[in-house]
């Protein structure tokens, strides 16, 4: 991967307390998967940040080269990844993503 498009991604990441790498953005989501984890976080009440990577191919494949991780929403929380729309959903599901944002010392409602 070369190196300015992975220095912009670490900026990104490390952008926002809370960064959603997703297709569009949080008022038009372009895939359904995009649009639950966004549901899902303003349910919580979370401030976040996003990253449309449909503006950017580089950003769109490199995103997935940088986490080693094959498919897009992704989230980050404090520069960390946490996962994609089926591991948000499921500790959504099981009550353990609201605690999570408190452990992190991220506001929710």
């Amino acid at each position: 991967m070369e190196e300015n498009i992975t220095n912009l991604l670490h900026q990104k990441i490390t952008s926002s307390d809370v960064v959603l790498f997703m297709k569009g953005t949080p008022d038009l989501p372009q895939c359904g998967f995009s649009s639950q984890v966004v549901q899902i976080l303003n349910y919580l009440g979370i401030e976040f940040s996003t990253v449309n990577v449909l503006d950017d191919d580089k950003i769109r494949s490199g995103i997935k080269e940088y986490t080693n991780w094959p498919t897009i929403p992704q989230l980050y929380v404090k520069s960390e990844f946490i996962g994609g729309a089926d591991i948000i959903k499921e500790m959504f599901e099981e009550n353990e993503l609201k605690q999570f944002f408190i452990d992190q010392g991220i506001k929710t409602n």
